[in-house]
């Protein structure tokens, strides 16, 4: 459904063009400095107005209802709540009958029988990622020790990717990314086989953040190709470190010291203003659509601190698995 943890639990709700949408965080250990500031530096890595980004332009001013008492995290769930204020609902309208090829509209239609909120995208939005990043700050506080760096190194298949950008934007066409993440300082141990390995619980998450489309820890797809003695890494200490580090920080599913290191390909964003072709319910046949509206060129652009925010979430809740708190 829309929870996820053990015991650093978060639930997400709300949609694209209601009233709000927010996080509700359960299990966050007492006595943490948090107040509406604390949100605000990831909150603005995440926001529109770039080149390649959405034009629609929201405060994102996270709204503290319960949880936080004297600026302190009390111990009971803590909600938070961000409005929606610059809404055109009206430039979804058409999508009702014409899905929009490569996005949830189907499916939501189907699933739901037509009661999804579509607008927007309704409770698919990438808009709900909002909730995501506010739930990964105060997941940093709880793992504070640890330092995480997610930056993008493709778009559109091109690290100098300024002018394939361009050309998008001016075609009306969309990019995928490729976004890496490190994480320096992980304790040796998080993670339990097999179902809750780190790999499991990092990739659940990262497949909540729409258009994510594949992940790969350390080497990833390359391992498949090379021999066990170019892939194996070598101990060098009892700390764990290693000569390279292929596995990208894991053995077993389990922390082993190094860096923790992996990669998510985010798809092209399906809102673009070429016209397409896709089904049409009412005439029960395939037709031209064209869409209205504001969307990203490149959502990978806005993904970094996203990924940031669950590879914190992950780890925080493993951290009060393994009582390191």
């Amino acid at each position: 459904m829309n929870e996820f943890g053990r015991l650093f639990k978060i639930n997400i709700f709300g949609e694209s063009h209601g009233k709000a949408i927010g996080v509700c965080i359960d299990g966050c250990p007492v006595g943490i400095s948090l107040s509406a500031e604390d949100f605000i530096p990831d909150l603005k890595r995440r926001k529109t107005g770039a080149k390649g980004t959405s034009p629609r332009i929201e405060s994102d001013m996270p709204e503290i209802i319960s949880g936080v008492f004297e600026s302190k995290t009390s111990g009971a769930p803590i909600t938070i709540l961000f409005k929606n204020n610059n809404t055109k609902s009206k430039d979804y309208s058409s999508l009702v009958d014409n899905p929009r090829p490569g996005h949830a509209d189907f499916v939501a239609k189907s699933k739901y029988k037509g009661f999804n909120d579509y607008t927007g995208g309704g409770h698919f939005s990438g808009r709900l990622t909002l909730a995501l990043v506010a739930a990964g700050v105060i997941a940093k506080k709880i793992i504070k020790s640890i330092d995480i760096r997610a930056s993008i190194l493709k778009v559109g298949g091109k690290e100098d990717y300024e002018q394939i950008l361009e050309n998008a934007i001016e075609t009306g066409d969309s990019l995928g990314g490729l976004i890496e993440c490190v994480a320096k300082g992980i304790p040796i141990g998080l993670g339990e086989p097999f179902f809750d390995s780190v790999e499991s619980v990092i990739s659940h998450l990262a497949f909540s953040i729409p258009a994510v489309k594949a992940i790969e820890f350390g080497l990833g797809f390359e391992s498949a190709a090379i021999k066990g003695s170019e892939n194996n890494d070598i101990i060098l200490n009892d700390k764990g470190h290693t000569e390279t580090n292929n596995s990208g920080g894991i053995s077993g599913g389990i922390t082993n010291g190094n860096d923790l290191v992996f990669r998510i390909a985010i798809k092209p964003t399906s809102s673009i203003s070429l016209k397409q072709n896709t089904y049409r319910y009412s005439s029960d046949s395939v037709e031209a659509l064209e869409i209205k509206g504001r969307h990203d060129a490149c959502i990978a652009l806005r993904v970094p601190v996203i990924v940031e925010a669950i590879t914190a979430i992950a780890l925080a809740d493993l951290f009060l698995i393994n009582e390191m708190y």
